[in-house]
C-alpha cells in the first residue's frame, strides 16, 4: 500500500461543518483505507491505500456526506506527490523566515499558467505566485488575511496550506 495525503476543503471553520478529527480516522478507516492519521482540525489526513488519488477523493466525499449530512470536497495526492511538493517549493528563504505566510494551492483540477496569471493580476507588491507542476505556491508578504490575490485561482476546487503544515505533512508520510 501507498501513502497518500488527503485534504478536506473548509470543513471546521467558524463552528461550521464541523467533522472531528477522531471521526474522520474512524471513516477512513471504515472506508478501507488503513493507517488513517490526521494533522490539527482543518482536515489534514494522511492514509495508506493501493487506489488512486481520484478514488481516494470519490470515496471520502461520498462517506462524508453519509456521515456528517454535507458535502465537503476532498483533493488527494500521492505521497510521491507530496514530497515533490515540497522539494520544489519556490520561496526559500521566505519559507524558512515566514512559513506561515508561504502556501501551497492544490485542486481537484491541474493549475495552469492561466491560474498563476489570474493570482498575479490580484496580488499586491508583497505578493507572489508561482507555478510548479501542478500546483500553485503563493506568498503573501503581509499576510493572507489582508491579501485582495484570494487563496486560489477563480475556477474550480482548491484548497491552500501553509508550508508548517505542508512540511509537518511529509513528515508524517515517512
Amino acid at each position: 500500500m501507498s501513502s497518500h495525503v488527503a485534504l478536506l476543503r473548509g470543513i471546521n471553520v467558524g463552528g461550521h461543518r464541523r467533522v472531528p478529527m477522531a471521526e474522520l480516522r474512524m471513516l477512513a478507516d471504515d472506508a478501507g483505507f488503513r493507517d488513517a492519521r490526521t494533522y490539527v482540525a482543518s482536515g489534514n489526513l494522511v492514509l495508506a491505500s493501493d487506489v488512486p488519488a481520484a478514488a481516494i477523493e470519490a470515496v471520502l466525499e461520498q462517506a462524508i456526506a453519509q456521515r456528517f449530512g454535507f458535502a465537503v470536497d476532498v483533493v488527494a495526492r500521492s505521497a510521491v506527490e507530496w514530497r515533490a511538493y515540497l522539494a520544489d517549493q519556490p520561496f526559500g528563504s521566505e519559507g524558512e523566515a515566514e512559513p506561515n505566510l508561504v502556501m501551497l494551492c492544490v485542486g481537484k483540477q491541474l493549475a495552469t499558467h492561466e491560474d498563476a496569471a489570474a493570482l498575479r493580476s490580484r496580488a499586491g507588491p508583497r505578493e507572489r505566485v508561482e507555478l510548479r507542476g501542478d500546483a500553485l505556491w503563493l506568498y503573501f508578504g503581509d499576510g493572507a488575511g489582508r491579501s485582495k490575490m484570494g487563496l486560489g485561482p477563480g475556477g474550480g476546487i482548491w484548497t491552500t496550506r501553509n508550508l508548517r503544515t505542508v512540511r509537518t505533512i511529509a513528515g508524517m508520510l515517512d
